[in-house]
């Protein structure tokens, strides 16, 4: 069910961008998708986002900037290894320019780019671009 969360969040971010929100609600909430969401405010693809109630069902309002263009999230986790990041970030992405595969690793969830640098793999949750 957790990927599923995931990929359902990240879709309603997707949709409320074409439409073009201010802002939206996620409903349920998940610590994957809480880090997921820090990751993409880091790195400025999003304003900022907004927990409430977290113990129960609860719900995120993420506050949208326009620069989302698409957000999957894979619903089989591939293990990666670090020297591998590249070459699954040149596949995965369309562009090369821009965009970020984030990864969940044993220092946490991390992008593509902090896991090069920490030299850690781990397992593939979804990109933005």
């Amino acid at each position: 069910m957790g990927r599923r969360i995931l990929n359902d969040a990240l879709r309603a971010i997707v949709n409320a961008e074409r439409r073009g929100k201010a802002t939206v609600e996620l409903q349920p909430v998940s610590t994957v998708m809480s880090s997921f969401l820090r990751i993409m405010k880091d790195r400025g693809y999003i304003k900022n986002f907004q927990v409430y109630d977290p113990h129960r069902v609860g719900k995120i309002t993420v506050e949208l900037q326009g620069r989302v263009n698409d957000c999957r999230a894979l619903t089989y986790r591939q293990d990666i290894k670090a020297r591998d990041i590249e070459d699954y970030r040149l596949r995965t992405l369309p562009t090369h320019q821009w965009g970020y595969v984030v990864i969940t690793t044993p220092d946490g969830v991390l992008d593509h780019e902090e896991a090069s640098r920490r030299n850690v793999g781990g397992q593939v949750l979804g990109y933005f671009h």
